[in-house]
């Protein structure tokens, strides 16, 4: 049986600034993540080439330009709202891509913790690609 009442429930303009604000905050604190590991790989690139090679994967040095490409225009255009369901359907694969090859020694603690780190991530980014970017956002300026 339902208890709740309508003077339970939020006011409109209560839900209107969650709806209005969450939105944009969820989005910075996700891109946040793509951003710094972007501007950390430009800080050492020979190191992420490294680890790259570590693992395994052809042409370290494309996989290092893309990848960066990727965190940095992705998290920018997702911290921005731009083209915001497509650039996290990117980010959520990309996500998900890195977890399978960087993260996978699930044996590993600290391996197991990266993976599924980036699993919500996708799982997040899936959710951006369902509601879109808000209302502060470029895409909504756009109409």
């Amino acid at each position: 049986m339902n208890t709740q009442t309508y003077a339970d429930a939020p006011s409109a303009a209560a839900f209107n600034l969650i709806s209005t604000l969450v939105p944009l905050v969820g989005r910075g604190m996700i891109s946040a993540i793509f951003l710094l590991s972007g501007l950390s790989k430009i800080a050492a690139p020979a190191m992420t080439i490294g680890y790259i090679q570590s693992v395994g994967l052809p042409m370290p040095g494309v996989a290092f330009g893309l990848s960066t490409f990727v965190e940095l225009a992705g998290g920018l255009a997702l911290l921005l709202g731009y083209r915001t369901r497509a650039v996290a359907g990117v980010l959520a694969l990309f996500s998900l891509v890195t977890a399978a090859f960087f993260h996978s020694v699930l044996g590993d603690q600290n391996q197991f913790i990266h993976f599924f780190k980036n699993i919500a991530i996708a799982g997040g980014l899936l959710h951006v690609v369902a509601f879109g970017g808000g209302r502060i956002s470029l895409d909504a300026r756009r109409g």
